[in-house]
């Protein structure tokens, strides 16, 4: 298990577990993270990586993505 940050371009990922305070991983959640989902990094834009979930792309801080383990 690592932190999505650490995971290979272009590459599926399960999302094993979602750390970080209640109001995290609710905002994660709502974003379309979920335990069990499936996720895949498009690219990194400096501490911001873009993400695809759920047939969709999301932005979010490399400090939430430390928070996503794959």
């Amino acid at each position: 298990m690592m932190p999505l940050v650490f995971a290979e371009k272009d590459q599926p990922h399960i999302i094993r577990k979602i750390g970080g305070s209640s109001e995290v991983k609710k905002h994660l959640e709502d974003l379309g993270f979920n335990v069990g989902g499936e996720v895949s990094v498009v690219s990194q834009l400096g501490s911001n990586l873009i993400l695809k979930v759920k047939e969709s792309r999301v932005a979010v801080s490399e400090e939430l993505a430390r928070k996503i383990m794959v």
